[in-house]
This record gives C-alpha cells, structure tokens and sequence, in this order.
C-alpha cells in the first residue's frame, strides 16, 4: 500500500488541512491517506483536556471518505507524539510500498532539523510540502536538498489559516463557519470548546 500521512494538532482541523489532503489524493498516487492527531505535540502548550476532543473532531471531518482514515496511534501510550516514533510504527502496521508520504506545511519543513531523530526520518519518508506564504526560502530549501531530504514542494495556492487564528476568533465570538467543517462547527458548541475561561 502506498501511504501518505498528515499529522498535526488538529486544534481544530479547518478546511485547510482536507484541502491540502484533497490536492494529494488527487495529483499523487497513494492509496490512502492517513491523518495522525498528535496527543502530546513535542513543541506545543499540551492540554489532556482537549486531547480526545481534537480527535473526535478530526473523526467528524473525515465522515465517511474512504480515501482518509484516522488513527489513534498517538492516543495509545500517551506520549509526546513524535514523528519518526510514529513512522516506524506505521511501518511495522502496514505493507508499505516505497517510502511514506508526509504532508507539512514549508513553515513546519523550514525547522525540520529541529525534529526528534530528524537524520533518521528523513530517511523514511517522502516530505509532501505546502506553502504556507507566497516567498518560500529557496536557499533553505536547497540545503534540506543537500543533507538528504526528499520533498516536493506542491502548487497549491497557499491558504492563509491557522489553527490559532480560528481559536482567537472563537474566543471571540466570531463566526468561523467558513473555515471548519459543519460537523465540527457543531461539536465546538455543543462541547463549548474555546471559550474564554
């Protein structure tokens, strides 16, 4: 199986991330892609609060897609949610055919020398990476290039949203409809996740 993988936070998936997912389904050629919500981000402010909360969410914004999956792998030790960890394992779970896909956002790839056992992921996966601004450090780039990472960088017109700015806007009572998913929209409320404390 050709395996592509988007892992994140996820607090809380928006319509940018199944965009970029989308934009891979349709212009590379896996059979699935797997969306892996962290538990404990290595670099992120971590609350076990919202752990089971991010990943439900990210279950309802993939409904019934057959192409996406999710997977609790992360949610099974509860642990720091590293990467490469995760990879091996994904290795050892699935016939894999040539190396997994990763998608990043070129943000997140511009530090990717800073990741746990960085040296021996490269070697693992294929980074699918996404603009997240219209300058992209191509000098920088270029230097990944030499050390080893394999990547492509995709045509997809960069989508300003993040995850942070739809959290201020719920904190603030803006409407976000047009950015999450109506699915998740509804567990926001009903779960009233984001609200100022």
């Amino acid at each position: 199986m050709k395996l592509c993988v988007l892992q994140g936070t996820f607090n809380p998936i928006h319509k940018a991330h199944l965009a970029m997912a989308d934009y891979v389904k349709k212009n590379y050629d896996y059979d699935r892609i797997l969306f892996v919500p962290a538990y404990m981000p290595p670099h992120k402010k971590f609350d076990t609060k919202m752990a089971k909360h991010r990943f439900q969410m990210v279950k309802l914004a993939l409904g019934d897609e057959k192409f996406f999956e999710i997977s609790d792998f992360e949610f099974q030790n509860e642990r720091f949610s590293y990467t490469y960890l995760t990879i091996l394992e994904l290795y050892k779970k699935y016939k894999i055919d040539g190396k997994i896909g990763f998608i990043i956002g070129s943000d997140a790839f511009e530090k990717i020398e800073s990741w746990y056992e960085t040296d021996k992921l490269k070697e693992l996966v294929n980074f699918i990476v996404f603009p997240r601004e219209t300058r992209i450090n191509g000098a920088g780039f270029a230097s990944l290039q030499n050390k080893g990472y394999k990547f492509t960088l995709t045509k997809m017109e960069p989508i300003e949203l993040s995850s942070t700015e739809l959290r201020e806007k719920l904190v603030k009572k803006q409407s976000v409809s047009a950015f999450v998913p109506d699915t998740v929209l509804e567990y926001i409320n009903k779960n009233e996740l984001y609200r100022q404390k």
